[in-house]
């Protein structure tokens, strides 16, 4: 069996019922608790704020991983490590020293992240591969849920499975992922899933019986 990171997009959650739903897909047996950081600029969108953060770190010790979408994210690296981030993603197109900001997140002891968008070319990052050790792959353009998967982007993923041993990074997806392209992913060596309304949220089946599923336990 495949191992699988199933990372549930906390932007899609019930925020009228947070406690719950954190609760909730803890005991479910999700893996890392993902929150998306937006500053209006780099994506035309405002996601999670700090006080939601905060919240969501204080109800579970499961991982949280932040996905910074702005920009200059050097300037907010520290601030999510202190609040309690296990791994930090960030952009490096916003970045003047984006070597340096994954230094600094290493430094801290915690996991360093890059996102690239549908747009971002392997080669304006490869570099950077040697200090990285999660890479997320946005499969559709960043900022907004309910979005369609682009299926352009399964050749930059096949790309960066053939070169992740050679770098030591894991790969996650994050965009329209469904139940389909977790088991087809999966199984071509990509570890981690973010997940919102496609496999996950505002469905009918509790998220136990759909994270045991995505993880074959009810095989």
């Amino acid at each position: 069996m495949v191992e699988k990171l199933i990372c549930p997009s906390m932007m899609c959650a019930d925020f009228g019922s947070l406690k719950t739903e954190v609760a909730a897909l803890d005991e479910a047996g999700a893996d890392v608790f993902h929150i998306d950081i937006m500053d209006g600029v780099f994506v035309p969108n405002y996601g999670m704020g700090l006080q939601d953060f905060e919240f969501i770190r204080k109800a579970t010790k499961k991982m949280i991983d932040v996905h910074l979408m702005v920009k200059n994210p050097a300037d907010y690296v520290e601030k999510f490590i202190d609040m309690g981030a296990d791994i930090v993603y960030f952009h490096p197109e916003t970045d003047q020293h984006p070597a340096r900001t994954l230094d600094k997140i290493k430094a801290r002891g915690k996991k360093a992240g890059i996102a690239i968008n549908p747009g971002t070319s392997i080669e304006t990052i490869q570099e950077l591969l040697y200090l990285a050790d999660y890479v997320l792959v946005m499969t559709v353009n960043p900022g907004f849920a309910g979005q369609k998967y682009l299926p352009y982007v399964d050749n930059k993923i096949k790309k960066l499975i053939a070169m992740k041993n050679e770098y030591d990074f894991e790969l996650v997806v994050d965009g329209a992922i469904s139940n389909e392209r977790v088991e087809t992913l999966s199984k071509l060596g990509v570890k981690g899933f973010v997940l919102g309304t496609s496999a996950l949220f505002g469905k009918n089946e509790s998220y136990k019986e759909i994270i045991r599923n995505l993880k074959g336990e009810n095989n």
